[in-house]
């Protein structure tokens, strides 16, 4: 798809990739929707819309041409959903490589590789939209910042968000595990951090059977 990779691909491991790239890691794959259809039918269940709505919400103005990055793309559930809109150069990179030979076998003209969120193999400005969805929740807070840059520095112009939402950092026992999960204010992490990405577009929208919030931001980088 004419990606500019960088010439060595690196997976820097942590205590949370440690996890996922593990048995943990494959029976969250394995749990979760197969493909955009249950995405949606998970997105009616906890909010009373679907991903769909929001994809197109957030998405309308972007070219169906542009280059998309997903970081963190596990089975190719969400990427298929942006798929399905029309975009046709889509990449995924996934610290589970169990996560990623079932995304190739879910999906079609998909580009996935085994990567780490921390050092995304791919020069600068390689995308013209780099995004996550539920996965910067799983990243340390003393890790976050690498993230965040690299996520700046992959992309050309965009960067598209959905996360859990707090206004301070808060850490969730997840699953019985602790150092898993983390919410905070993510968009205003990366507005801090960047002071050159200006919001195009926020939602946050709460979960229909308790108090928890998501959020969705849309960020441009002012040239």
């Amino acid at each position: 798809m004419g990606i500019k990779r960088a010439s060595t691909l690196m997976v820097i491991q942590t205590d949370q990739s440690k996890k996922w790239a593990g048995e943990f890691g494959d029976e969250y794959t394995d749990r979760n929707p197969q493909n955009s259809n249950e995405m949606d039918a998970l997105y009616i269940k906890n909010f009373g819309i679907t991903r769909t709505e929001l994809n197109k919400e957030f998405l309308k103005d972007i070219p169906k041409d542009s280059s998309i990055l997903e970081v963190g793309s596990n089975n190719g559930a969400q990427i298929l959903g942006i798929q399905d809109l029309g975009f046709n150069n889509l990449t995924g990179i996934e610290i589970s490589r169990y996560a990623i030979e079932k995304a190739k076998k879910l999906t079609k003209n998909i580009d996935f590789l085994q990567a780490s969120a921390l050092d995304l193999p791919f020069k600068d400005n390689c995308f013209d939209l780099v995004f996550t969805a539920g996965v910067l929740i799983h990243i340390n807070p003393n890790d976050l910042p690498k993230v965040i840059d690299e996520m700046y520095r992959t992309s050309k112009r965009y960067i598209w968000g959905c996360e859990y939402f707090s206004e301070s950092c808060q850490e969730i026992n997840y699953r019985g595990n602790q150092n898993m999960l983390w919410k905070t204010n993510f968009l205003k992490l990366f507005l801090d951090r960047h002071p050159d990405l200006r919001l195009i577009r926020e939602k946050k929208f709460r979960y229909l059977d308790s108090d928890n919030v998501d959020i969705m931001y849309l960020l441009e980088k002012v040239k």
